[in-house]
């Protein structure tokens, strides 16, 4: 099964001193999502996770600027739960990754989370631009993975330059990703199989195609 190697924690960069414990790092987190689905953005507070993570205070401090910076990276470790195995065909490998994500959009800390940083980054560019880093830049690597296995299996043709391969890749990022957030959260539908391969054929065959297994 191909998929992407697997990635820790976004957090911030290593600062001198005592290294950081991996544990520690996954409690904080944690901890953060729990806050958020228990106490909602606006009351949450790093000393609330700090208790609930059964660490100091300072030590978020020593990792985290503020809020917005650990709340992001709590969301951004749910992320990289997703994979993309090799299913035999752009079709499936549509169907599954979006599956995979409308599953994690339906945990609580999970849906809490996201809408929460959305809703802050619209008056926030810092936190906007760290959640384009943390999350949506280190998920781009699952669009470019299953755009080089379409073209290596002849289902997509190769771009002619770098530049256009980014930008289909933003592109295809964007599609589904947009798609399935509007479906699950905005629209409170549900994201079954049907629904997913409806997507996958809309965005393989476009609006004038029939769809291929």
């Amino acid at each position: 099964m191909q998929s992407r190697t697997p990635q820790g924690p976004p957090g911030p960069h290593p600062r001198a001193g005592r290294p950081r414990s991996a544990a520690a790092d996954a409690a904080i987190l944690g901890a953060t999502r729990d806050a958020l689905v228990d106490l909602g953005w606006s009351k949450l507070t790093l000393g609330d996770v700090a208790t609930r993570a059964g660490v100091a205070k300072t030590t978020l401090y020593r990792r985290w600027a503020g809020k917005n910076e650990l709340v992001v990276d709590a969301v951004a470790v749910l992320f990289d739960e997703l994979e993309l195995p090799d299913r035999g065909s752009l079709t499936a490998d549509v169907v599954g990754v979006v599956l995979q994500f409308a599953a994690l959009l339906e945990r609580p800390e999970t849906k809490t989370a996201l809408m929460a940083v959305v809703a802050e980054a619209t008056r926030d560019d810092s936190l906007r631009l760290r959640i384009r880093t943390a999350i949506v830049d280190r998920q781009k690597c699952l669009v470019i993975l299953g755009r080089e296995r379409a073209q290596a299996r002849g289902e997509l043709p190769y771009e002619d330059s770098p530049e256009a391969a980014a930008r289909n890749a933003d592109m295809i990022f964007d599609v589904i990703a947009g798609a399935v957030v509007h479906r699950a959260l905005v629209s409170a539908e549900p994201v079954d199989e049907e629904w997913a391969r409806g997507l996958a054929g809309l965005l393989v065959t476009g609006l004038g195609g029939p769809s291929r297994g």
